[in-house]
C-alpha cells in the first residue's frame, strides 16, 4: 500500500504556497569559514588559524572552480534529473512510493534542491528519526522557491560547500584539503566518488564508504579495481582528523606572534604587511646558507625584513625549520641572544652626539686592563692584534673592540644602557653598572626584531616607530630618537668599504652594488654571530647559531650570518629604485683633515658643525682630535664609595681636555686647578665646571657620589 504521507506531500506541493529563502547572493555572503586568514600584502594566503572548533569549513568555492568528475558525480549519485526537475522529481518521489511498498530498495526521492533547502532552513533539518510530515511539505515548497528564484549552477554551487561530508568537515573545500590534500578542482574521479560517496552516509566505515564508491565508478562508466579503492578510502577517511589540513604554511612564527596580541574571530581575513614572494626567498635562502654550514655545528637562523618609510614587515624567517634544526619551534626573531658587535653604532652614536668624539677622532687600539666590580677587565679585538692609534670611523667599520672600551670610558655604561632602552631594547631590564664596560662589546641579550627596528632608526636620520604587523595598522606619528647628524655620520660610516677593510677587506660578503650599511656581530665563543644592516628602502636583520646555545665552530658573521644578509637585501632591493646615498642633514661640515705624523690617510670627513677640525694630533692614551672640555668624570655617572676601602684612599680624579690653565669649580665653589685633579668624593649630586684661565666655563657636567655605611664588625664566633 503507498504510504499515505507521500501523497499527502505531492498533493500539498501542489497546493500550498512557497516557503521563501535567502537569495543566493546572502548566502555566499554569509558563508564564514572555521579559519582566520591571514594574508600577505598581495593578499596570498600565508596562513589558516583554525577559531571555530564545531566545524572544520574553508573558503567558499565556485562551481568553475571544482573538479568537473566531482559534479558528474554528485549529480548522477544524488539526482540524476537535476537538470530536469524543477525542484520535487515527482518520478523519483513515485519510485520511493512503489519502492516503499514493496520494501524493496531504491534511491530516495529527495533531489539535491530540496536536500540544500533542508540545509538553508534549521526547521527543515532532519531530526534522528527523519523528516516530520510538515518538513517534508516545507522542503517542497523550499525547493520549488529556489528553482524559481535561482539557477540550477547556484543551487549546485551552495549544496556543495554547506553539505556535510564526515565528522567535522563541511563544504567540498574542506573535504578536499583533508582528506585529499587538494584544492576542490583537483580531485580525479576516484577522489570525486569517494566524496560523493560520503553524502549519503558521512560516518560510514570505510568499507562502506569504499563500497558505494566503487558502485558509483561503475556507474560513470568505469571498471574499477575495488579493492584498491578500498585501500584509498581508508587512507583518505584516517586524514579526517588531521589538525591542520595544509601541511605546510608560510611564517609560523610571525602568526603565532600577531595571534598573540589580537582576538581572531572565524572568516576573519588579516592582510599583514608580509611579502610572500620575499617570505618563501629569505626562508629558502636561510636553509641553503645554513645545509652549508652544518659541518661546523650549525643548525638554526633567523631573519626578518623591515621596510624602512613605514615600518611593515616584510619577512619574518623564525628558524631553519625542520630538517635542520632541533628547536625548529623556537623563534629566532624574538629569542633572547648576546648581541656581539651589532650594538657599537649606537654607542659611537651617542658619542658623537655628545660630541665626546668626531668620525676622524683618534682612538687608541692597544691592550688595555680596566679595574672594575668583578675584577680586571681586559677586552681584546676579535684578530687578536692590535692597530695603534685609529680613526674612530676605521674603529667602528672594522669592528675593533679596545676603542669601543675606550669610547664607553667616555659615555658610560649607563648613559648607553639608556639609550639602548630608548631605542626599544625591553630586554635590557638591569641598570648600565650589572653590564659595566662589556656592553660595548655586546654582552647583554637582545631580540633580533629589536635589534632591526633600532638600525632603522638609524636609516631613517633617528626617526623611529614601531614595525607594523598588519595593512590596517594605523601609521604612527614617528618619534625622534636620535641626532639626524649624528646618526647619518654612523650609517655613512657602516657603508664605508675602505674604513671597513682593515678587518673585512674590500669585497666580502658585506658589500652590495648600491649604497648600504651593515654591521656583524659575534658572541662570545661564536654562539651567536650576526649581521644588521640597510639600504635606502629596506632594512634586514639575519643571526645564525643554535637554538641551544652549543657554539659555532669557527663562524664569525662575516661568513655565517652575512651571506644571507647580502642574498636577502639584494632580492628585496630588486622591487626598489637605485639606492644612492642618502642626503645629509643640517648641521653637518664636510672638511678635508689629516694626521700629524701620518698616523693615518687624510680623507674628507663629516663633522657636527662646530666639532670639525683640519688637522689631528695624536694623543696616546685616548681619543684625539676631541673639543675642549672635562674628559671625566662624564655627564651622569654614578660612583659608589666602597666601605672597604680606607677613605683615604677613595680619590676622583678629575681630569680636563684642550684647556689652557684649567680650572674646577664644584657646586658653585673652586676646588683647585690643573689638567687632573684628585678629588676626594663625598656623597650626593654634584655640578662640576670646567673653568679656563680667562673664568669662562669650557663644559658643566652632573656626577652622583653614592655614600656608604661601614661594615659593623662581626660578633665573636660569627662566620665571616
Amino acid at each position: 500500500m503507498i504510504q499515505a504521507s507521500t501523497v499527502i506531500v505531492v498533493l500539498a506541493a501542489l497546493s500550498a504556497p512557497a516557503w521563501s529563502q535567502p537569495s543566493f547572493q546572502e548566502v555566499k555572503a554569509g558563508w564564514r569559514p572555521s579559519d582566520a586568514v591571514l594574508l600577505d600584502r598581495h593578499d596570498q594566503v600565508l596562513q589558516r588559524i583554525r577559531v571555530d572548533r564545531q566545524a572544520r569549513r574553508m573558503d567558499w568555492v565556485a562551481l568553475t572552480d571544482t573538479s568537473p568528475a566531482f559534479r558528474h558525480a554528485l549529480v548522477l549519485s544524488e539526482d540524476r534529473r537535476f537538470y530536469q526537475h524543477s525542484g520535487v522529481d515527482w518520478s523519483g518521489v513515485a519510485a520511493a512510493a512503489w519502492g516503499n511498498l514493496w520494501n524493496s530498495r531504491t534511491r530516495g526521492a529527495s533531489t539535491l534542491t530540496m536536500q540544500l533547502a533542508g540545509l538553508l532552513d534549521d526547521d527543515l533539518k532532519a531530526a534522528k528519526g527523519g523528516r516530520s510530515l510538515w518538513q517534508k511539505m516545507g522542503q517542497s515548497w523550499s525547493a520549488g522557491w529556489l528553482e524559481k528564484h535561482w539557477t540550477k549552477a547556484q543551487i549546485l554551487e551552495a549544496y556543495l560547500n554547506l553539505v556535510g561530508f564526515r565528522g567535522e568537515l563541511v563544504g567540498l573545500s574542506a573535504l578536499s584539503a583533508t582528506l585529499f590534500g587538494k584544492l576542490p578542482a583537483g580531485l580525479n574521479l576516484e577522489e570525486s566518488a569517494i566524496a560523493v560517496a560520503l553524502v549519503r552516509a558521512p560516518n560510514a566505515s570505510p568499507d562502506r564508504v569504499a563500497a558505494r564508491a566503487c558502485r558509483i565508478l561503475q556507474d560513470m562508466g568505469r571498471k574499477p579495481d575495488c579493492g584498491v579503492v578500498g585501500v584509498h578510502t581508508a587512507q583518505a577517511l584516517a586524514r579526517s582528523r588531521a589538525a591542520n589540513p595544509l601541511a605546510e604554511q608560510d611564517a609560523p612564527h610571525f602568526a603565532q606572534k600577531l595571534l598573540q596580541s589580537r582576538r581572531l574571530a572565524a572568516g576573519d581575513r588579516i592582510r599583514t604587511t608580509l611579502d610572500l614572494p620575499l617570505q618563501r626567498f629569505a626562508a629558502a635562502a636561510l636553509r641553503r646558507h645554513l645545509a652549508a654550514l652544518s659541518q661546523r655545528n650549525v643548525q638554526d637562523g633567523a631573519l626578518v625584513v623591515l621596510d624602512n618609510q613605514s615600518g611593515d614587515i616584510l619577512a619574518w624567517v623564525g628558524s631553519s625549520g625542520r630538517g635542520l634544526s632541533n628547536a625548529a619551534q623556537v623563534d629566532g626573531v624574538t629569542a633572547l641572544r648576546q648581541a656581539g658587535s651589532t650594538l657599537k653604532p649606537f654607542l659611537y652614536q651617542l658619542a658623537l652626539e655628545k660630541r665626546y668624539l668626531t668620525a676622524a677622532s683618534l682612538l687608541d687600539d692597544s691592550p688595555l686592563d680596566l679595574q672594575t666590580g668583578a675584577g680586571l677587565y681586559a677586552p681584546q679585538n676579535y684578530s687578536k692584534d692590535f692597530k695603534g692609534l685609529v680613526p674612530a670611523r676605521t674603529a667602528l667599520a672594522s669592528s675593533l673592540n679596545i676603542p669601543a672600551v675606550r669610547t664607553i670610558e667616555m659615555v658610560g655604561p649607563n648613559a648607553l644602557r639608556d639609550r639602548l632602552v630608548k631605542l626599544g631594547f625591553s630586554s635590557l631590564t638591569e641598570d648600565g653598572d650589572y653590564y659595566g664596560y662589556s656592553l660595548a662589546l655586546g654582552a647583554a641579550d637582545i631580540r633580533l626584531l629589536d635589534l632591526a627596528n633600532a638600525y632603522r632608526t638609524l636609516a631613517n636620520q633617528g626617526l623611529s616607530t614601531p614595525p607594523r604587523w598588519t595593512l590596517a595598522d594605523a601609521k604612527p606619528k614617528a618619534a625622534r630618537l636620535l641626532d639626524a647628524a649624528s646618526s647619518f655620520i654612523i650609517a655613512d660610516i657602516l657603508s664605508d668599504r675602505t674604513a671597513r677593510a682593515l678587518t673585512f677587506g674590500l669585497e666580502s660578503a658585506l658589500s652590495t652594488r648600491y649604497w648600504s650599511a651593515v654591521k656583524t656581530g659575534t658572541s662570545k665563543d661564536m654562539r651567536d654571530n650576526w649581521a644588521v644592516g640597510f639600504s635606502r628602502r629596506f632594512t634586514v636583520a639575519s643571526w645564525v647559531g643554535n637554538a641551544g646555545g652549543e657554539p659555532m665552530w669557527d663562524v664569525s658573521g662575516m661568513h655565517g650570518a652575512a651571506p644571507v644578509w647580502q642574498t636577502v637585501l639584494d632580492r628585496a632591493q630588486q622591487s626598489a629604485p637605485a639606492s644612492a646615498p642618502p642626503a645629509p642633514p643640517p648641521g653637518l661640515v664636510h672638511r678635508p683633515v689629516r694626521y700629524q705624523g701620518e698616523v693615518a690617510a687624510p680623507r674628507t670627513e663629516w663633522f657636527l658643525a662646530g666639532t670639525e677640525r683640519t688637522l689631528i694630533v695624536p694623543q696616546k692614551g685616548g681619543a684625539a682630535g676631541l673639543a675642549p672640555g672635562i674628559a671625566a668624570p662624564v655627564d651622569g655617572s654614578v660612583f659608589a664609595l666602597d666601605p672597604d676601602i680606607p677613605p683615604a684612599n677613595q680619590r676622583l680624579v678629575l681630569r680636563a681636555r684642550g684647556v689652557a690653565r684649567p680650572q674646577w669649580w664644584l657646586d658653585g665653589k673652586k676646588l683647585g686647578s690643573g689638567v687632573a685633579l684628585a678629588w676626594f668624593p663625598w656623597p650626593g649630586r654634584h655640578r662640576l665646571e670646567l673653568r679656563g684661565g680667562d673664568g669662562k666655563v669650557v663644559e658643566a657636567v652632573k656626577f652622583e657620589v653614592r655614600g656608604a655605611s661601614l661594615r659593623p664588625k662581626p660578633r665573636q664566633g660569627a662566620a665571616r
